[in-house]
């Protein structure tokens, strides 16, 4: 069903990565300015596939495994990005590009528990039967 709490958690995920990818367009890294811009479009078609794939719970906990690498990997890459900025380290110059992938780390993490207690659930009621 969609009404689950692990589709709230996913959304989330949906809307930090849409943030982040108009904000990250800004990011050049290694000579490029779509890297970031890239991952996250990537993260949040992930997060879309995963939510319409309530059916298939295992599928569902692969598609967040794999969207979380996405994150680390984001993260990683903006922290280097902010590392390697010139200027001061005053808010306005940084931007805030680096605190989306944490909240949707959080929120995939969230989404996975949830998951895999459904999944549990799904089989201790087929083991009734």
């Amino acid at each position: 069903m969609i009404q689950r709490i692990q589709t709230i958690f996913l959304l989330i995920v949906v809307i930090a990565q849409v943030v982040l990818h108009f904000q990250g367009l800004d990011v050049e890294l290694f000579g490029s300015i779509y890297i970031v811009a890239s991952l996250s479009l990537v993260s949040f078609l992930l997060a879309i596939v995963s939510i319409f794939s309530y059916k298939k719970r295992v599928r569902q906990i692969l598609l967040n495994n794999i969207n979380i690498f996405i994150n680390v990997l984001l993260t990683g890459l903006l922290i280097y990005w902010l590392l390697n900025l010139s200027g001061g380290i005053s808010f306005p110059e940084k931007g805030i590009e680096l605190a989306f992938p944490p909240i949707s780390l959080f929120c995939l993490f969230m989404a996975n528990i949830y998951i895999r207690k459904d999944e549990k659930l799904v089989k201790s009621v087929d083991r009734i039967r």
